[in-house]
């Protein structure tokens, strides 16, 4: 991609109305746009964070047995009514629209109903069963309030699976690889280290369920941990047998604020008892479909990656999920030697298969290197007529400010492997 060629300009302001830091430097550096409160546009660069974010999040599902479909965001009242969560009084986050040929449909803010729905018409013996279908699909959400940026919004992508088994040792045992895939997720996303998987309160499903909050100063979450001991818990299990049965005391936990960037259920048979969804078991009885629902949210995550890893310069993404390895900057591009040897380096670049940004804008090299920093990707690559007469090339590694001075075979070597 030329710099040149993008659409989107850097700012150096953030709008006066956007307090969150995610949404303060996506916005300057031109990955989201504002259109309204709990609504974002992703340019191109944010889209491509996101694609990135999204297949990671593919792989790690489809490597436990999950198969993606895509359900629609419309709801059938019916469905919710059978489960006793249409009315307003129950969800007070729905988004209602009457239908001009008569009747209400809702914007899904979750699919627990539609995916058992489906699930009837493919289950019927214990031979159908397990089955982890998921989706990464629109939700809506009427929150009273939209906040911390892209992290809470009234529109926004969540990876929602499902877990269908016939039996609680059928269901536990995908609890925990899930548990295990969200783990990997977070950590090729570059956030593992700071990502506990979190004790919540199970309702009346189970024990305990599960998130997955990342400690970090903008979270609006209360967590305790004990990073020792891996160990961390909600607030609302916060009662002495409940940390006795996980082994640590209050006073071995500490007080963090935090982000939550997934959840994991038991759901029981609360909604296959609903809806019908059942399977004949070995013996030829009927029995209900025990089920599971893990959440993860891809631009909550790319917000959290940017709250979390973000410098006083801008942003620092990870190279698992930034939309280019390399920023490629040409300085006195007024100098046609100079400018025809930074072209060759970009296609260098590109036949070798580095994604790379190539910034050959005609700009001073101040306002170039600034918007670099703010911009974010690994690593900057810088061609000069000075570095052209010397035979090297100087490359900074945006995470650790490292500066390096290689010749064209270093290069190629350290940022291409070859």
């Amino acid at each position: 991609m030329r710099q040149s060629h993008l659409f989107t300009k850097t700012r150096k302001e953030a709008p006066a109305d956007e307090v969150a830091k995610n949404a303060q430097l996506l916005i300057r550096a031109g990955y989201v746009y504002k259109n309204m409160a709990g609504a974002y546009t992703f340019l191109p660069l944010g889209l491509k964070v996101i694609a990135k974010i999204n297949q990671i999040i593919r792989e790690e599902m489809d490597a436990i047995g999950g198969q993606e479909l895509t359900m629609p965001a419309l709801q059938d009242t019916q469905l919710w009514e059978k489960s006793g969560r249409w009315s307003d009084d129950v969800v007070d986050v729905w988004f209602k629209s009457e239908l001009k040929a008569g009747g209400v449909v809702g914007f899904g803010w979750t699919h627990e109903e539609v995916i058992t729905d489906l699930m009837r018409q493919f289950i019927s013996s214990y031979k159908d069963l397990p089955k982890f279908p998921y989706q990464i699909q629109k939700k809506f959400r009427n929150e009273m309030r939209a906040k911390s940026g892209i992290m809470r919004t009234r529109e926004f992508d969540m990876k929602d699976m499902y877990s269908f088994c016939a039996s609680q040792e059928q269901h536990d045992a995908f609890y925990a690889a899930a548990a295990e895939a969200y783990k990997r997720v977070f950590e090729r996303l570059g956030i593992g280290a700071e990502t506990f998987q979190t004790f919540a309160s199970g309702g009346a499903f189970c024990k305990f369920s599960h998130e997955f909050q990342t400690l970090a100063e903008a979270g609006e979450d209360i967590v305790y941990v004990n990073e020792a001991k891996g160990i961390a818990v909600n607030e609302e299990v916060l009662e002495e047998a409940d940390l006795s049965e996980l082994g640590v005391t209050r006073e071995e936990l500490e007080k963090r604020s935090s982000i939550e960037v997934g959840n994991i259920f038991s759901l029981g048979t609360k909604f296959s008892e609903a809806l019908d969804l059942t399977f004949t078991d070995e013996n030829g009885d009927q029995k209900p479909v025990i089920m599971g629902s893990y959440g993860i949210g891809p631009a909550r995550s790319m917000g959290t990656i940017v709250d979390l890893l973000s410098d006083e310069k801008g942003i620092v993404w990870p190279e698992s999920v930034a939309p280019f390895k390399v920023h490629l900057v040409a300085l006195n591009t007024d100098d046609s030697e100079v400018k025809d040897f930074a072209e060759g380096v970009y296609a260098s670049f590109k036949d070798r298969g580095v994604e790379v940004l190539f910034d050959d804008r005609d700009a001073r090299a101040g306002e170039k290197f600034a918007d670099s920093d703010l911009l974010g990707m690994p690593y900057r690559v810088v061609v000069s007529k000075k570095l052209k007469e010397s035979g090297q090339f100087e490359v900074v590694t945006r995470k650790t400010g490292e500066v390096r001075l290689l010749s064209e075979e270093e290069l190629f070597a350290d940022l291409v492997g070859e």
